[in-house]
């Protein structure tokens, strides 16, 4: 039983602490996918609070056929679904404002390391949406094919081919910025 799942269950017997470890295990990656959703970083916040108020008030039940985070990010990828069904327009929140990058001792490294993460950050924020949500939930928030597949309401095919054409999509915008990946 990963942590995730024995918190929640530790929260349905009454433990009210348990709520507030999940919340801070999970908050941050909530944020970075759900914003791949609404490209609105105020409004990622919004679902990641409901997402967290579903299951505190809800209480949806956990089944253990997928990991508690890879449930989680579902429940969460489908009140954001819900959400942009709602609504027409669009706001934009640039991915560079968003940023918490680490600091280094070596100021002109860290610049250099700063700059390279805003021009991906900003080729990421360029490409279509399911591309945006696949390299987050797999290069970003660590999930497997398999989990992203589950979150994405999508074959382990279909998160493969999606995922070939995001890395080529993000390799055009990277090379758009001067940058060449080997690595995609």
């Amino acid at each position: 039983m990963d942590n995730g799942s024995s918190s929640y269950s530790r929260y349905l017997a009454g433990d009210d602490a348990a709520m507030g470890e999940l919340v801070r295990e999970y908050m941050d990656g909530l944020i970075i996918f759900l914003n791949s959703f609404t490209n609105n970083l105020s409004e990622a916040e919004d679902l990641m609070e409901e997402t967290f108020f579903r299951l505190a008030y809800k209480k949806p039940r956990y089944t253990g056929k997928s990991s508690f985070k890879t449930w989680l990010y579902s429940i969460a990828r489908n009140l954001a679904i819900d959400s942009l069904r709602k609504r027409k327009g669009i706001s934009h929140v640039s991915v560079e404002d968003c940023t918490d990058l680490s600091s280094s001792i070596d100021i002109e490294e860290q610049y250099i390391n700063e700059e390279r993460k805003i021009i991906i950050h900003r080729a990421i924020s360029k490409l279509k949406d399911e591309y945006r949500q696949v390299v987050c939930l797999i290069y970003l928030e660590g999930f497997s094919n398999a989990e992203t597949a589950i979150i994405m309401n999508k074959s382990n095919r279909q998160i493969t081919n999606l995922l070939y054409q995001a890395k080529r999509a993000l390799k055009v915008e990277l090379e758009k910025e001067g940058i060449t990946y080997a690595g995609l």
